[in-house]
Protein backbone atom coordinates (compact mmCIF):
# COMPACT_ATOMS: atom_id res chain seq x y z
CA UNK A 1 0.00 0.00 0.00
CA UNK A 2 2.90 2.21 1.03
CA UNK A 3 4.37 1.93 -2.10
CA UNK A 4 1.71 2.16 -4.67
CA UNK A 5 1.38 5.49 -2.78
CA UNK A 6 5.10 6.37 -3.14
CA UNK A 7 4.35 5.64 -6.74
CA UNK A 8 1.65 7.29 -7.42
CA UNK A 9 2.63 10.61 -5.79
CA UNK A 10 6.15 9.98 -7.22
CA UNK A 11 8.19 10.50 -3.96
CA UNK A 12 11.20 10.53 -5.80
CA UNK A 13 10.68 13.77 -7.55
CA UNK A 14 10.22 15.60 -4.46
CA UNK A 15 14.08 16.44 -4.67
CA UNK A 16 13.45 19.72 -6.90
CA UNK A 17 11.35 21.29 -3.60
CA UNK A 18 13.70 19.99 -0.94
CA UNK A 19 16.71 20.87 -2.55
CA UNK A 20 15.46 24.40 -3.20
CA UNK A 21 14.30 24.91 0.47
CA UNK A 22 17.97 23.44 2.09
CA UNK A 23 19.50 25.53 0.29
CA UNK A 24 17.85 28.61 1.63
CA UNK A 25 18.06 27.47 4.49
CA UNK A 26 21.62 27.57 4.32
CA UNK A 27 22.16 31.06 2.74
CA UNK A 28 19.90 32.39 5.96
CA UNK A 29 21.84 30.57 8.50
CA UNK A 30 25.03 32.17 6.57
CA UNK A 31 23.30 35.46 6.65
CA UNK A 32 23.99 34.83 10.75
CA UNK A 33 18.95 35.62 10.62
CA UNK A 34 17.28 34.70 13.91
CA UNK A 35 15.14 31.53 12.74
CA UNK A 36 11.79 31.14 13.11
CA UNK A 37 11.78 27.34 13.58
CA UNK A 38 8.59 26.73 14.05
CA UNK A 39 7.11 29.15 11.24
CA UNK A 40 9.97 27.15 9.34
CA UNK A 41 8.51 23.68 9.76
CA UNK A 42 5.23 24.65 9.20
CA UNK A 43 5.80 25.70 5.66
CA UNK A 44 8.25 22.96 5.16
CA UNK A 45 4.87 20.84 5.72
CA UNK A 46 2.68 22.86 3.63
CA UNK A 47 5.17 23.07 0.52
CA UNK A 48 5.77 19.25 0.72
CA UNK A 49 2.50 18.40 0.95
CA UNK A 50 1.25 20.24 -2.01
CA UNK A 51 3.70 19.24 -4.53
CA UNK A 52 2.69 15.77 -3.39
CA UNK A 53 -1.19 17.11 -4.42
CA UNK A 54 0.01 18.54 -7.50
CA UNK A 55 2.03 15.50 -8.58
CA UNK A 56 -1.11 13.33 -8.10
CA UNK A 57 -3.38 15.44 -9.73
CA UNK A 58 -0.93 15.59 -12.99
CA UNK A 59 -0.93 11.59 -12.24
CA UNK A 60 -4.69 11.75 -11.95
CA UNK A 61 -5.38 13.53 -14.96
CA UNK A 62 -2.69 12.08 -17.45
CA UNK A 63 -4.36 8.51 -17.25
CA UNK A 64 -7.31 10.12 -18.65
CA UNK A 65 -5.29 11.54 -21.62
CA UNK A 66 -2.65 8.54 -22.19
CA UNK A 67 -3.98 5.57 -20.81
CA UNK A 68 -2.04 5.86 -17.91
CA UNK A 69 -2.52 3.05 -15.31
CA UNK A 70 -3.18 5.01 -11.30
CA UNK A 71 -1.98 2.31 -8.65
CA UNK A 72 -5.31 2.63 -6.92
CA UNK A 73 -8.61 3.16 -8.16
CA UNK A 74 -10.12 6.31 -9.91
CA UNK A 75 -12.16 6.90 -6.63
CA UNK A 76 -9.65 6.26 -4.46
CA UNK A 77 -7.18 8.10 -6.34
CA UNK A 78 -8.83 11.06 -5.77
CA UNK A 79 -9.68 11.17 -2.36
CA UNK A 80 -5.77 10.92 -1.74
CA UNK A 81 -5.63 14.13 -3.64
CA UNK A 82 -8.30 16.15 -1.11
CA UNK A 83 -6.86 14.47 1.60
CA UNK A 84 -3.19 15.81 0.49
CA UNK A 85 -4.97 18.90 -0.46
CA UNK A 86 -6.62 19.31 2.75
CA UNK A 87 -3.44 18.86 4.71
CA UNK A 88 -1.25 21.33 2.93
CA UNK A 89 -4.01 23.93 2.76
CA UNK A 90 -4.26 23.70 6.68
CA UNK A 91 -0.61 24.15 6.77
CA UNK A 92 -1.01 26.87 4.80
CA UNK A 93 -3.36 28.53 6.23
CA UNK A 94 -1.64 28.68 9.79
CA UNK A 95 1.16 29.80 8.06
CA UNK A 96 -1.13 32.99 6.90
CA UNK A 97 -2.44 33.36 10.33
CA UNK A 98 1.43 33.48 11.97
CA UNK A 99 2.60 36.37 9.68
CA UNK A 100 0.54 38.32 7.15
CA UNK A 101 -1.23 39.13 3.84
CA UNK A 102 1.77 38.21 1.65
CA UNK A 103 2.22 34.88 2.66
CA UNK A 104 -2.03 34.27 2.41
CA UNK A 105 -1.56 36.18 -1.06
CA UNK A 106 1.26 34.67 -2.22
CA UNK A 107 0.08 30.72 -0.76
CA UNK A 108 -3.23 31.42 -2.75
CA UNK A 109 -1.61 32.33 -5.78
CA UNK A 110 0.87 28.97 -5.42
CA UNK A 111 -2.52 27.03 -4.51
CA UNK A 112 -4.48 28.11 -7.79
CA UNK A 113 -1.00 27.99 -10.26
CA UNK A 114 -0.18 24.45 -8.87
CA UNK A 115 -4.31 23.14 -9.78
CA UNK A 116 -3.90 24.72 -13.01
CA UNK A 117 -0.75 23.43 -14.22
CA UNK A 118 -2.88 20.26 -15.05
CA UNK A 119 -6.06 20.60 -14.65
CA UNK A 120 -8.71 23.22 -16.42
CA UNK A 121 -9.73 24.25 -20.31
CA UNK A 122 -5.94 24.77 -21.01
CA UNK A 123 -3.21 23.42 -18.26
CA UNK A 124 0.08 25.25 -18.39
CA UNK A 125 1.60 21.86 -18.81
CA UNK A 126 0.34 21.86 -22.37
CA UNK A 127 1.66 25.74 -23.08
CA UNK A 128 5.14 26.68 -23.50
CA UNK A 129 5.30 28.15 -20.16
CA UNK A 130 5.69 25.17 -18.36
CA UNK A 131 9.23 25.31 -17.86
CA UNK A 132 9.24 29.34 -16.84
CA UNK A 133 6.24 28.72 -14.18
CA UNK A 134 8.14 25.66 -12.58
CA UNK A 135 11.08 27.62 -12.54
CA UNK A 136 9.89 30.31 -10.96
CA UNK A 137 7.48 28.69 -8.32
CA UNK A 138 10.10 26.04 -7.25
CA UNK A 139 13.15 28.25 -7.38
CA UNK A 140 11.89 31.79 -6.74
CA UNK A 141 8.83 31.46 -4.22
CA UNK A 142 9.87 29.06 -1.97
CA UNK A 143 13.32 31.15 -1.06
CA UNK A 144 11.48 34.22 -0.83
CA UNK A 145 8.62 32.86 1.51
CA UNK A 146 11.54 30.94 3.41
CA UNK A 147 13.65 34.42 3.30
CA UNK A 148 10.17 36.04 4.47
CA UNK A 149 9.23 34.82 7.37
CA UNK A 150 12.51 34.51 8.96
CA UNK A 151 13.92 37.89 7.83
CA UNK A 152 12.85 41.07 9.71
CA UNK A 153 9.44 43.10 8.74
CA UNK A 154 9.95 45.22 5.92
CA UNK A 155 13.25 43.37 4.44
CA UNK A 156 11.53 42.79 1.16
CA UNK A 157 8.21 45.15 1.55
CA UNK A 158 6.20 47.05 3.45
CA UNK A 159 2.22 47.70 2.53
CA UNK A 160 -0.37 49.58 3.85
CA UNK A 161 -4.28 48.64 3.24
CA UNK A 162 -7.31 50.88 3.87
CA UNK A 163 -10.67 51.37 2.20
CA UNK A 164 -9.29 54.14 0.20
CA UNK A 165 -5.92 53.19 -0.80
CA UNK A 166 -3.39 50.32 -1.07
CA UNK A 167 0.20 50.98 -0.85
CA UNK A 168 3.06 49.04 -1.30
CA UNK A 169 6.71 49.90 -0.93
CA UNK A 170 9.30 47.11 -2.37
CA UNK A 171 12.69 47.49 -1.05
CA UNK A 172 15.04 47.14 -4.24
CA UNK A 173 18.52 45.63 -2.85
CA UNK A 174 16.83 42.41 -1.00
CA UNK A 175 14.92 41.46 -4.35
CA UNK A 176 17.98 41.86 -6.25
CA UNK A 177 19.90 39.99 -3.82
CA UNK A 178 16.84 37.01 -3.71
CA UNK A 179 16.54 36.97 -7.85
CA UNK A 180 20.05 36.69 -8.03
CA UNK A 181 20.26 33.57 -5.36
CA UNK A 182 17.38 32.35 -7.20
CA UNK A 183 18.70 31.71 -10.31
CA UNK A 184 20.50 28.72 -9.64
CA UNK A 185 17.07 26.45 -8.28
CA UNK A 186 15.54 28.41 -11.01
CA UNK A 187 17.26 26.98 -13.80
CA UNK A 188 18.21 23.70 -12.76
CA UNK A 189 14.30 23.15 -12.04
CA UNK A 190 13.37 24.35 -15.57
CA UNK A 191 15.69 22.19 -16.62
CA UNK A 192 14.01 19.04 -15.67
CA UNK A 193 11.10 20.11 -17.31
CA UNK A 194 12.77 21.17 -20.74
CA UNK A 195 14.67 17.60 -21.01
CA UNK A 196 11.23 16.18 -20.79
CA UNK A 197 9.59 17.97 -23.24
CA UNK A 198 12.83 18.10 -25.80
CA UNK A 199 12.34 14.39 -24.96
CA UNK A 200 8.37 13.84 -25.75
CA UNK A 201 8.05 16.77 -28.41
CA UNK A 202 6.87 14.35 -31.12
CA UNK A 203 4.25 12.38 -28.84
CA UNK A 204 3.19 15.70 -27.19
CA UNK A 205 2.23 16.74 -30.99
CA UNK A 206 0.56 13.77 -31.53
CA UNK A 207 -1.55 15.19 -28.13
CA UNK A 208 -2.07 18.10 -29.33
CA UNK A 209 0.41 19.46 -26.45
CA UNK A 210 2.07 22.09 -27.53
CA UNK A 211 5.56 22.95 -25.11
CA UNK A 212 8.07 25.12 -25.56
CA UNK A 213 10.16 23.07 -27.51
CA UNK A 214 7.35 22.81 -30.26
CA UNK A 215 7.77 26.38 -30.59
CA UNK A 216 11.46 27.18 -31.31
CA UNK A 217 12.47 23.11 -32.44
CA UNK A 218 15.01 21.25 -30.80
CA UNK A 219 18.03 23.72 -32.27
CA UNK A 220 17.45 26.31 -30.30
CA UNK A 221 15.90 24.22 -27.14
CA UNK A 222 19.22 22.41 -26.73
CA UNK A 223 21.63 25.63 -26.42
CA UNK A 224 18.88 26.74 -23.93
CA UNK A 225 19.12 23.55 -21.89
CA UNK A 226 22.47 23.80 -21.77
CA UNK A 227 22.49 27.74 -21.33
CA UNK A 228 20.50 27.72 -18.05
CA UNK A 229 22.97 25.29 -16.28
CA UNK A 230 26.12 27.77 -17.53
CA UNK A 231 23.50 30.24 -15.39
CA UNK A 232 23.84 28.50 -12.51
CA UNK A 233 27.60 28.80 -12.60
CA UNK A 234 27.74 32.52 -13.46
CA UNK A 235 25.23 33.23 -10.40
CA UNK A 236 27.22 31.65 -7.86
CA UNK A 237 30.30 33.63 -9.02
CA UNK A 238 28.36 36.79 -8.97
CA UNK A 239 26.53 35.62 -5.09
CA UNK A 240 30.55 35.81 -4.18
CA UNK A 241 31.62 38.53 -6.10
CA UNK A 242 28.88 40.57 -3.71
CA UNK A 243 30.00 39.42 -1.27
CA UNK A 244 26.44 37.90 -0.51
CA UNK A 245 28.13 34.14 0.02
CA UNK A 246 31.10 32.95 0.87
CA UNK A 247 34.04 32.14 -1.68
CA UNK A 248 33.48 28.44 0.24
CA UNK A 249 30.63 28.19 -2.19
CA UNK A 250 32.89 28.48 -5.30
CA UNK A 251 34.16 24.76 -4.38
CA UNK A 252 30.43 23.42 -6.13
CA UNK A 253 31.85 25.37 -9.55
CA UNK A 254 33.91 21.81 -9.88
CA UNK A 255 30.55 20.02 -10.81
CA UNK A 256 30.48 21.62 -14.12
CA UNK A 257 33.09 18.59 -15.26
CA UNK A 258 30.27 15.80 -15.01
CA UNK A 259 27.15 18.44 -15.92
CA UNK A 260 28.91 19.13 -19.11
CA UNK A 261 29.67 15.57 -20.01
CA UNK A 262 25.80 14.78 -19.29
CA UNK A 263 24.89 18.17 -21.46
CA UNK A 264 27.01 16.27 -24.43
CA UNK A 265 25.21 12.87 -23.55
CA UNK A 266 22.01 15.05 -24.02
CA UNK A 267 23.12 16.60 -27.13
CA UNK A 268 23.49 13.46 -28.71
CA UNK A 269 20.52 11.66 -27.92
CA UNK A 270 17.22 13.03 -26.35
CA UNK A 271 14.96 10.33 -25.65
CA UNK A 272 13.32 9.66 -22.66
CA UNK A 273 14.48 6.20 -21.12
CA UNK A 274 17.97 6.62 -21.85
CA UNK A 275 18.79 10.27 -21.63
CA UNK A 276 16.32 12.14 -19.85
CA UNK A 277 17.96 11.28 -16.56
CA UNK A 278 21.18 13.37 -17.43
CA UNK A 279 18.63 16.25 -16.00
CA UNK A 280 17.55 14.87 -12.97
CA UNK A 281 21.31 14.01 -12.19
CA UNK A 282 23.08 17.39 -13.19
CA UNK A 283 19.82 18.95 -10.68
CA UNK A 284 21.22 16.80 -8.17
CA UNK A 285 24.79 17.57 -9.15
CA UNK A 286 24.24 21.36 -9.53
CA UNK A 287 21.70 21.80 -6.56
CA UNK A 288 23.60 19.23 -4.37
CA UNK A 289 26.76 20.80 -4.43
CA UNK A 290 25.62 24.31 -3.68
CA UNK A 291 23.93 23.10 -0.73
CA UNK A 292 26.61 21.33 0.30
CA UNK A 293 29.14 24.04 -0.17
CA UNK A 294 26.97 26.81 1.08
CA UNK A 295 26.31 24.86 4.27
CA UNK A 296 30.30 24.45 4.20
CA UNK A 297 30.87 27.98 4.60
CA UNK A 298 28.32 28.30 7.54
CA UNK A 299 30.46 26.03 9.46
CA UNK A 300 33.59 27.26 8.62
CA UNK A 301 31.88 31.06 9.36
CA UNK A 302 31.25 29.78 12.98
CA UNK A 303 34.84 28.09 13.12
CA UNK A 304 37.07 30.92 12.05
Amino acid sequence: MLGKFFDYIEIRTKITSTFTFMLTIGFLLYQRQEMQWKKTFVFFMGMFFFDLTTTAINNYIDSKDNGQVLPFARKKSLLIIYALFGISTAFGLYLAYSTDLVILVIGGICFISGVLYTYGPLPISRMPMGEAVSGFFYGVVIPFILMYINMPVGTFMTYSLSFETVSLSVQVVPVLKLLLFSITPFAATANVMLANNICDLEKDITVKRYTLPYYIGRKMALPLFAGLYYMTYVSTILLVVFGILSPVVLISLLTIVPVQKNINKFFKKQEKATTFGVSIMNFILIMGGSTLAVFLSVILDRIM
